[in-house]
């Protein structure tokens, strides 16, 4: 399903989101998360040994719910790939420096917050490598929600 150009909109203006992925019994698993949109893709990061990760690698399904600090929100529910690989690290710098880029105060030029402290983009994608970051892209399968322009989608 494409997005729509409002839920675009949104998701450019909105960077926090809860991510629910499915435990082994089938119970939900929520973990608060960023996603951005980079390149046209939606996107959240995330480790290797994250709860979510292993949920994501037995059932590819996961609801986004993205929210603004009002009202208004947007459900996407979505097959999620986790890509790993030696470009990880570089990708996960563009995403973060996307969802800081309107960071008040902004970290100085060639930086980026983590963890309440500044770090070089080098620092970063140093210690990603090591931790083992991946990143999860999102296909919406199905979008609702509250407040936006467009009218919410049936169910």
């Amino acid at each position: 399903m494409e997005l729509s150009v409002e839920d675009r909109a949104f998701l450019d203006q909105h960077h926090t989101a809860a991510m629910i992925t499915l435990r082994k019994d089938g119970t939900p698993h929520a973990a608060r998360v960023a996603v951005a949109l980079l390149d046209g893709k939606l996107l959240s990061s995330g480790t290797r040994s994250r709860v979510r990760t292993r949920n994501l690698q037995r059932d590819p399904r996961c609801t986004l719910f993205v929210f603004d600090p009002t009202f208004s929100w947007l459900t996407l529910e979505t097959t999620t790939t986790i890509l790993d690989g030696p470009d990880v690290p570089h990708q996960s710098l563009r995403l973060f420096q996307l969802m800081q880029a309107g960071a008040s105060p902004a970290p100085s030029p060639g930086h980026l917050m983590w963890y309440g402290k500044e770090r070089t983009f080098e620092e970063l994608e140093q210690l990603w490598a090591e931790e083992g970051r991946v990143l999860y892209q999102f296909e919406p399968l199905r979008r609702y929600g509250v407040g936006l322009r467009t009218p919410p989608l049936s169910i």
